[in-house]
């Protein structure tokens, strides 16, 4: 029996990788943000799911909890960083009071949860750090500029936290859905007012589709949970695990994009180093 710790479990992925973390048999401290939900979830597993109350956003509450959660109930060896929502809107329209918003659950939430962690798996020389992206943090779209710096962050958080904890058996993983039947482009998303009328051809059929698509989304939940619990079966889990065609998809042709860009101004790149950088690089 493996212990995790997820937080945001009352909904959407979270919700469906704590159930299947527990229909597997493992024990899940579950993190949510009302007391109704804790109860809900403890219900589930009476013996196995554990609730806490948590704002990701509280930096000594997420270390308090953490403590806690290894002293009471044992010590933690996955943990899953998923708490997070969305801002969608034009750049130029999106208060700066959101974007700080965004980035305080979406990153500084995510980085509070693994540093508190990060001790007792170092000291354990095991464990395995997750953080749930998105395909948004390896590519972009239109009007959704906040999330996606916020998830561009934490992929760069990871890689180089990924890096630093290797010598210590510690595995990290990005895990990057694409668009899944959850609530998150419904009544999880925060929707920046318009205000610029510039901008109404290109967005407003953009959030038009985002609001018909939710609910519809190509990608299954309890599927996702599945891909989840079978890397923690591998020696060697992938640093990116990709969830779902469309984010393989979007994905693959953003990369494309930025190595087109490389190459076409390779020679221009080149030419910023010191005259005597190719000799310094050749011995």
């Amino acid at each position: 029996m493996t212990t995790f710790f997820i937080t945001g479990v009352s909904s959407g992925l979270g919700q469906a990788i704590a159930a299947g973390a527990l229909e597997a048999g493992h024990r899940v401290v579950g993190t949510v943000r009302r007391p109704e939900d804790a109860a809900a979830f403890e219900a589930t597993a009476p013996d196995r799911a554990h609730a806490r109350l948590l704002d990701v956003t509280d930096d000594a509450a997420v270390t308090r909890i953490v403590a806690d959660v290894e002293s009471t109930v044992g010590p933690i060896e996955v943990v899953i960083a998923n708490a997070g929502y969305g801002v969608e809107g034009i750049f130029e329209e999106t208060p700066l009071s959101d974007l700080k918003a965004q980035f305080a659950t979406n990153v500084f939430g995510v980085a509070a949860t693994l540093q508190a962690v990060l001790p007792y798996m170092r000291k354990r020389r095991a464990g395995h750090l997750m953080a749930v992206t998105s395909m948004a943090g390896l590519m972009a779209v239109p009007g959704m500029s906040a999330y996606c710096a916020s998830k561009f962050a934490v992929e760069g958080m990871l890689e180089s936290l990924r890096h630093e904890v290797a010598p210590f058996g510690i595995h990290v993983t990005a895990v990057e859905p694409g668009s899944f039947r959850t609530e998150w482009a419904g009544r999880s998303m925060t929707r920046a007012e318009r205000t610029i009328a510039d901008y109404d051809e290109l967005f407003d059929p953009i959030r038009a589709r985002r609001v018909a698509a939710s609910g519809n989304q190509l990608g299954n939940p309890a599927r996702a949970a599945d891909a989840i619990l079978a890397i923690l079966q591998e020696s060697e889990p992938p640093a990116h695990l990709v969830l779902g065609s469309d984010a393989l998809r979007l994905i693959g042709a953003a990369r494309a994009a930025v190595d087109r860009d490389i190459q076409q101004w390779e020679t221009l790149s080149r030419s910023t180093d010191f005259a005597d950088g190719a000799q310094l690089a050749a011995t």
